[in-house]
């Protein structure tokens, strides 16, 4: 969810609640679109952060700090000139705008009690923070705007603050039931996009939540519905902000998996397939998702030159499985050739010299068949050539045969390093996926000379609820290590059934695993496999001592013969993570 109006008016319930009445102790500017503020009130000391970064503006209480630059910038300088020790009085929300104005007590050099305004915009690559007097006059932004810049407002010292109202939208606060269909009926958009451009602070999101829970058509064009429809609509509308004027928000993150995949205010039942996790502020959400997205992504990019070498190798591997493959099928004519030779020794003493064909009896299978003769050379000499065809595509295909199961062997390990990159969280876990592409020969150089790399990523750990340990390998090597080095005989094995992914090792202890515990293991398999996104994933499980590893096998490549199985879903939101 964007930072709309809901989570702004979130936002602004918390750090009133949190805030009004403290005084702001320290001014930092750690970045040059982002403030950080020490404000000590009632309620405790607290840091504020405000960002306004183009690309991700944000506004929370955090418990980090941050180093600030030697010389602080020219807009940190007057913001601890002027409100330095000031009060905060009030942090107020402008109809549903993502607008959050702090109004600011504080003494001016004379000694007389002041008030200032210092109000944040979180409006994407338009963000801004705006120092104003009471008189609504703009004293200095942390980033400037000129009119040849933007032609609707100008954000410079001495010009007139005011929020610019370029679409001509609907206060979801205050809108009546006939503006609400006059303005959505007038659209010929989907309905939900009707809805947030026709509504300040309503997010896509929020949009498509209203509309599932009005049971009406998201994607059905908005001025395409009945007005009895729509005035349905606006009392769903109305229900879903009742929390805002009570404050009885439910900040949460919804995962899929690990994956956090949203975050909201208020419940999302779009998102009900979805495990949900409830914060106790609107802070913790936005500090949690977005550094747990940004190590997503991080580790995206920096793992992306290892992709491109794997996916770089498999497509080579796969072209070359095709070749072989045809190649193989090319010599299964072999066998009609090794007859046609027999055939001619059997039959070949009453052909005429320079025929060229003749009938015999296939006797293996009781059928007549021509056989073509080259009639340049003796009849005998042509079984001789066709026991030669017979030969060489004979030694082909068991030549083609072991090629295309090493290829078919590389495709699979191939793919089972690009479900480890999947799996990866920490550079730790890149750094031994790298040593594995440097082993299996696709890195040529490692990335400090010949100087060994230091390996520090270790196997998921699990708790099981009924209290046994469950280990899952992130990559072949830990998968190696975990199965024939660190689990002991009487340990369980599990692994997704036919697919490239993670073994997770239950370590028994000598005591029999309850049902519960298989399926939790099962799960785990599930999700740390290619296919964590099937409805059932099937899993092999088997004990350790059952598993074996072919010698000069793959890593992570096994073989086992009398395991069980069960199919079971990916859902790991109940397992808890040591």
């Amino acid at each position: 969810m964007a930072f709309d109006g809901i989570t702004v008016a979130c936002m602004a319930h918390e750090l009133n609640k949190n805030l009004a009445g403290g005084r702001i102790s320290k001014i930092a500017q750690p970045e040059t679109d982002e403030l950080l503020l020490t404000i000590k009130s009632q309620a405790g000391n607290f840091r504020l952060l405000l960002s306004a970064s183009a690309s991700l503006p944000l506004v929370y209480l955090t418990a980090s700090n941050k180093p600030s630059p030697l010389t602080a910038p020219n807009f940190c300088m007057l913001l601890r000139k002027h409100i330095s020790g000031g009060r905060i009085v009030s942090v107020t929300q402008p109809s549903l705008e993502r607008v959050l104005r702090f109004e600011i007590e504080h003494l001016d050099e004379m000694g007389d009690l002041c008030r200032k305004y210092l109000v944040v915009e979180i409006m994407g690559k338009y963000s801004n923070i705006i120092f104003c007097s009471d008189q609504d006059q703009i004293i200095d932004s942390i980033k400037h705007v000129s009119a040849q810049i933007s032609s609707v407002r100008e954000v410079l010292p001495g010009r007139p603050y005011f929020i610019p109202e370029t679409q001509e939208k609907e206060d979801p606060l205050t809108v009546s039931e006939g503006a609400f269909v006059s303005a959505v009926c007038s659209k010929a958009a989907k309905l939900s996009k009707a809805l947030y451009t026709s509504l300040t602070g309503i997010s896509p999101v929020a949009a498509e939540e209203i509309v599932s829970r009005a049971s009406l058509d998201s994607d059905r064009a908005a001025n395409s519905y009945e007005p009895e429809e729509l005035i349905h609509l606006y009392r769903t509308f109305r229900r879903y902000l009742e929390p805002l004027t009570e404050g009885a928000y439910e900040p949460s993150i919804y995962y899929d998996g690990k994956t956090p995949v949203e975050f909201s205010c208020l419940p999302l039942s779009i998102y009900d397939n979805c495990r949900r996790e409830v914060y106790p502020t609107i802070s913790e959400v936005l500090e949690t998702y977005y550094a747990e997205k940004n190590a997503l992504t991080r580790i995206h990019q920096k793992s992306t030159d290892l992709r491109r070498i794997v996916q770089t190798a498999l497509e080579r591997n796969v072209k070359k499985y095709d070749l072989q493959a045809k190649q193989l099928k090319d010599t299964e004519k072999r066998e009609k050739y090794r007859v046609y030779g027999e055939l001619i020794n059997t039959y070949g003493y009453n052909v005429e010299p320079g025929s060229k064909s003749f009938q015999a009896l296939n006797y293996y299978t009781g059928e007549e068949i021509t056989i073509p003769l080259d009639p340049q050379i003796p009849v005998q000499d042509n079984a001789k050539k066709y026991f030669d065809k017979y030969g060489k595509l004979k030694r082909t295909c068991e030549a083609v045969t072991t090629l295309l199961k090493e290829t078919g062997d590389e495709i699979e390990h191939l793919k089972s390093i690009q479900t480890s990159l999947d799996i990866a969280l920490q550079e730790e876990d890149l750094a031994q996926i790298r040593e594995e592409l440097v082993q299996s020969g696709y890195i040529h150089k490692r990335p400090s000379g010949n100087k060994k790399v230091k390996i520090t990523s270790r196997p998921f750990h699990y708790i099981s609820s009924d209290g046994f340990d469950m280990y899952v390998g992130k990559n072949n090597l830990q998968n190696d290590e975990l199965t024939f080095q660190f689990a002991k005989g009487g340990d369980w094995w599990f692994h997704a059934k036919g697919a490239p992914g993670s073994h997770v090792i239950v370590q028994t202890n000598g005591q029999e695993l309850p049902d519960r515990t298989y399926e939790e293991a099962a799960r785990l398999a599930a999700y740390y496999s290619s296919n964590r996104n099937a409805e059932k994933v099937e899993i092999d499980y088997i004990e350790k001592k059952h598993v074996k590893k072919p010698n000069g096998a793959k890593p992570g490549f096994v073989v086992y013969y009398t395991n069980y199985s069960m199919m079971i879903d990916s859902d790991i939101s109940g397992i808890r993570q040591a």
